[in-house]
């Protein structure tokens, strides 16, 4: 192989495997690759050279001993620095937490590193999840960089996540998606970013943002990749409150089933600011599948997409301002302009506006629902443009704020970022697949489908 580090995680699998790949060579690989790349990218925050080490002599020595552990061993990955490591800080990219050391993993880190994966580093994020961090260059970290085009926006807040797989520092990255922030950075940078059904991974380990939003999950290379990596993260968890306790399919059998005979809902119309570019790629993808043998139907949205992003921000902002009350009280001053505005935001929601917006919110998920009567999955926008340059203030906001990533945030359904191919200049496009509560392995198939028929994954950013 001409640079292991352009592996996909099951790619790399394999060949781990097979013994072709060795998860010693393959770590340094990816460490020497983060030296010399990273600078640039600033992915990581704390990268685990001497751990990822030792956990991949340990890896290959089972392999060899013939105790392979399944498609994820001696596979290296990383995680958005809000999910906590025992021994090692977690700093949420705040300044509030520089020196934080935890005295617990993550759920989702222990399933796995169970699984045989190893532990690479903790990536760069915004403030507690909370953006605009390219806007306000206030944080302790610098702002991470799209690798396709080192000017301009990752999308957020799990900036670092998708940096690093994206620059083939990480073959896969654990992020956390509370009104968009697995997808967002996804569509801005050309991986697939899914966020399961509410409750379907484990949260205990993760620093919350928003209680009633917050979902777990992973940024990825290829549909293969994301349904492996499910696998092993999905499940009920008792330390989660949130966790369901609902069947884990086998994703990766179900990735090879086609889109033949599925109704495919296309939302064609989602309000004003979609660029042409998105709406011609979004287009070209249901073209795609309906080539491959699905049914296409055009369906609407059952309100204003204003409506799902209303409900998200009040919730969102009480929910976040309860959790971190104290610091905002205490130790606002050390906090970032955003993390600041959104704490006074909260502290001024009513308990009647967050009662309504919680009664909104059920009304927009049973609607959202119901559309899933007359198809198996939607296909939409999901941000509405592609990544702007840094010096495009305006443009940056809008890139977080006008996307329909809170239709499923509202909703918790399962959806998908998926590249839907790319602009002139090079910079990927995107499209968002939603599917029924806990149906990821038909998102998942959608999503491979696309894949297996289009060039666009073999496109990687030249670094």
């Amino acid at each position: 192989m001409d640079n292991p580090c352009l592996l996909s995680a099951t790619e790399a699998g394999r060949l781990i495997a097979a013994r072709k790949l060795s998860p010693v060579a393959y770590v340094q690989a990816l460490l020497d690759r983060i030296a010399a790349v990273d600078g640039a990218v600033k992915a990581y925050i704390t990268p685990l050279a001497g751990p990822a080490l030792a956990a991949a002599r340990a890896a290959e020595a089972e392999i060899a001993a013939g105790r392979w552990r399944g498609p994820l061993h001696g596979v290296p990955f990383a995680v958005k620095d809000n999910y906590f490591t025992a021994g090692v800080r977690t700093t949420a990219g705040s300044r509030l937490m520089l020196e934080f050391v935890p005295d617990r993993t993550a759920q989702l880190i222990t399933r796995l590193q169970a699984a045989g994966a190893i532990l690479l580093g903790k990536l760069n994020t915004w403030e507690y999840g909370t953006g605009n961090g390219a806007v306000y260059h206030d944080l302790p970290f610098p702002v991470a960089r799209n690798p396709w085009d080192a000017a301009r926006f990752t999308g957020g807040s799990s900036t670092g996540s998708e940096a690093a797989v994206a620059a083939g520092l990480a073959p896969f990255a654990l992020g956390s998606d509370t009104g968009g922030s697995i997808r967002l950075p996804a569509a801005a940078c050309g991986l697939a970013g899914l966020k399961s059904t509410y409750g379907r991974t484990s949260r205990a380990g993760v620093l919350p943002n928003c209680w009633s939003l917050d979902v777990t999950g992973a940024l990825c290379w290829t549909a293969e990749d994301s349904a492996v990596v499910l696998g092993v993260i999905a499940g009920h968890d008792p330390e989660d409150p949130g966790s369901a306790d609902a069947p884990v399919p086998d994703y990766r059998a179900a990735l090879h089933g086609g889109v033949a005979g599925l109704t495919i809902g296309v939302v064609a119309d989602v309000g004003p600011g979609v660029t042409p570019e998105i709406a011609e790629g979004i287009a070209a993808s249901a073209r795609v599948l309906e080539g491959q043998g699905a049914r296409l139907v055009e369906v609407a949205l059952p309100a204003p997409l204003a409506d799902y992003r209303r409900a998200a921000s009040i919730i969102n902002w009480s929910e976040s301002h309860s959790i971190h009350e104290a610091d905002f009280c205490e130790r606002a001053a050390l906090m970032g302009q955003a993390l600041r505005d959104k704490m006074t935001s909260g502290s001024l929601v009513r308990a009647a506006d967050y009662l309504a917006a919680q009664r909104l919110r059920r009304v927009l998920a049973r609607a959202t629902d119901a559309l899933f009567g007359l198809c198996d999955l939607l296909l939409l926008p999901g941000a509405f443009r592609v990544a702007p340059r840094f010096e495009d203030a305006a443009g940056v906001l809008a890139f977080t704020r006008e996307s329909a990533m809170n239709v499923a945030n509202i909703s918790g359904h399962p959806a998908m970022s998926v590249l839907s191919g790319f602009d002139a200049a090079g910079m990927p496009l995107n499209a968002q697949i939603i599917g029924r509560y806990f149906d990821e392995a038909t998102v998942l198939r959608a999503a491979a489908a696309l894949e297996a028929a289009t060039p666009h994954r073999a496109r990687r950013p030249a670094l």
